[in-house]
């Protein structure tokens, strides 16, 4: 089959499979799988090459560690460190040890029972996160303990990826001495680090400076692939790699756009893996021995599930929560998958080992949607108590209250109140000059265009409540504001209208909340004038709110009818004698006082 029939199968097959199982409510990742199993070789058999699909799909796997990367500040990690590194790191540890030692009891070499051990202690984070986001829970106590843990499975990664070819078997035996290995291992990780700490950031500067965004998403892909081939040239994993460049820009201005620019070509080759991976389940397996799967599923769920209790009861000192925290973070994950596709290629277990653990795995995910609806329905009622849940001390997804899009002089007056109130606020400008200037006085200022959705997304605006559209360009400004409120309705826009056509323009939308910004300045001067023609202070005040309110209304009557030039005449001469009338009327009033 040609490249281009491949391709043709594995999108029919993606936009069949997963919005089915998104609909039934398992999640994009088990549709995927799905897609690949229905058309890999133990399927229709419409594909075969699983291998060298496998090694072209890594790839996504290396973006996706370097978006979790991007994703990890070190702020935020401390902020976190009791659910992260406290409960996190214990449920791994026990569960791991737990399950290793379960797997060689069960006949696995010392090697495959760690990875199998540790990466079935990983649940899945994104099914687990959308499960709590689709039950409101994710502001709960077990949600929060949920996430912290969930976070430190995604850093646990990292060291069970690098960990992989030191328990295989390497195939041509290297001539040089270990302690020499070793060093050119720590020697890279270092560059790496000093690369990523002074020369990534003037580069990205650089490039932002010459205003492509094709040459921008370049330069991404080149960073991550880059530093993950010279990792992986001294024996580390490729991953590892990755996210290093993720975590040394996770506090650069440049996070979000990353992250947005990253987001497509990760999302298309780790479905990619996915259906990689489901090409390889081995459904005959399942059909062969249905029991012996249905066992370790169920003694899975059952372990992960008491560990999980147990570490509950001790960080939430409630018996119902606990049990919540158990059911919705107790199946397998997704990054299972990819540890033990990764560990058949390093030779640390068989692919019969394997495929048997991925289809653990997946069935663990699939039975966890009934678990959940299960002790909804039976075990809730009978601990958790109504009322408010405890808020998230520090919000998951950095979800700051209001987003400040353009950093000129609207914006930067907006934040730096902001800022002595102690409000959270995460800013955006597009121009890198303009970042520069601002970041000398301590200020933090992401790049990017803000009128794009992914990076809007990126930005957490489903999280935040307050819009501040504060860009110069009026363009750019009008197609910030479609976007917002097309797509992100609840949050409140407060936009900076540059003149009266940007302010028609922006009410046409649907966007209310306007500071006209030469329009307040104009009156105060105007207001000066008067008194200076001698009306006292009294006066020209009285004057000049008659005038802002009458301005105001014709400007909202006006907008109506911008578009129709005979139409927009009228009104404006109507209301220019109107306003002579009112001012007449006012002076007569105050001569007959």
């Amino acid at each position: 089959m040609s490249f281009l029939h491949q391709a043709l199968v594995f999108l029919a097959a993606t936009v069949v499979a997963v919005p089915l199982f998104k609909k039934l409510g398992l999640g994009s990742v088990l549709g995927y799988l799905a897609a690949g199993a229905a058309i890999g070789p133990y399927g229709a058999g419409l594909i075969s090459d699983v291998e060298n699909i496998l090694h072209i799909a890594e790839l996504g796997v290396v973006l996706l560690l370097f978006v979790i990367g991007l994703e990890l500040q070190p702020s935020r990690l401390w902020n976190l460190r009791r659910s992260v590194f406290g409960m996190g790191g214990a449920q791994v540890v026990v569960t791991g040890l737990l399950l290793a030692v379960v797997g060689k009891v069960l006949g696995l070499s010392w090697g495959a029972a760690i990875i199998a051990g540790f990466g079935l202690s990983l649940s899945s984070t994104a099914f687990a996160l959308q499960l709590l986001a689709e039950k409101n829970q994710l502001t709960t106590e077990h949600g929060q303990l949920a996430f912290g843990i969930l976070l430190f499975q995604d850093l646990a990664v990292i060291p069970l990826l690098a960990a992989l070819p030191l328990l295989g078997v390497v195939e041509t035996p290297s001539t040089e001495p270990g302690w020499l290995m070793a060093a050119k291992a720590v020697g890279v990780v270092v560059l790496v680090v000093l690369a990523g700490r002074y020369l990534l950031r003037p580069v990205f500067r650089a490039v932002a400076g010459v205003h492509s965004q094709e040459l921008f998403t370049a330069t991404a892909l080149l960073v991550v692939v880059g530093t993950a081939s010279l990792v992986s040239a001294v024996g580390l994993s490729m991953a590892l790699g990755a996210f290093l460049a993720g975590v040394l820009l996770s506090e650069s201005e440049y996070r979000h756009e990353l992250e947005a620019d990253i987001e497509p070509f990760k999302g298309l080759l780790l479905g990619l893996f996915f259906i990689a991976v489901g090409m390889s389940v081995n459904l005959a397996l399942l059909a062969r021995e249905p029991l012996r799967v249905l066992a370790l599923v169920l003694g899975l769920t059952a372990l992960k599930a008491l560990v999980l209790y147990g570490l509950g009861r001790v960080g939430l000192q409630k018996p119902g929560s606990a049990v919540s925290l158990a059911v919705v973070i107790s199946q397998g994950g997704e990054f299972a998958f990819v540890l033990f596709s990764l560990a058949v290629s390093f030779h640390v277990m068989d692919r019969a080992q394997a495929d048997l653990l991925v289809l653990v795995v997946g069935l663990s995910m699939v039975v966890t949607p009934f678990l959940s609806a299960a002790h909804e329905r039976w075990v809730a009622p009978r601990f958790l108590k109504k009322g408010p849940q405890r808020e998230y001390n520090v919000a998951p997804e950095e979800d700051h209250p209001v987003i400040i899009a353009g950093m000129g002089r609207v914006g930067q007056v907006v934040a730096r109140l902001l800022r002595a109130r102690r409000i959270g606020f995460t800013a955006i400008d597009a121009s890198a000059e303009h970042i520069d200037f601002i970041q000398r006085f301590g200020n933090q200022v992401f790049y990017g265009d803000a009128s794009r959705l992914d990076l809007l997304r990126a930005a957490r605006a489903e999280k935040a409540k307050v819009f501040v559209l504060a860009i110069d360009d009026m363009a750019a400004s009008l197609r910030t504001a479609q976007m917002v409120k097309e797509h992100f309705p609840h949050l409140t826009i407060y936009a900076r209208a540059r003149n009266r056509e940007h302010a028609y323009r922006l009410l046409d939308l649907g966007v209310t909340h306007l500071v006209r910004e030469t329009f307040d300045a104009s009156l105060v001067m105007a207001g000066d004038v008067l008194q200076e023609m001698g009306l006292t202070f009294a006066e020209a005040r009285r004057s000049v709110e008659r005038f802002r309110e009458h301005d105001e209304s014709l400007m909202l009557e006006s907008a109506k009818v911008f578009k129709d030039e005979k139409k927009m005449m009228e009104v404006i001469v109507r209301a220019r004698r109107e306003l002579e009338l009112l001012f007449e009327k006012d002076e007569a009033d105050q001569k007959s006082v």
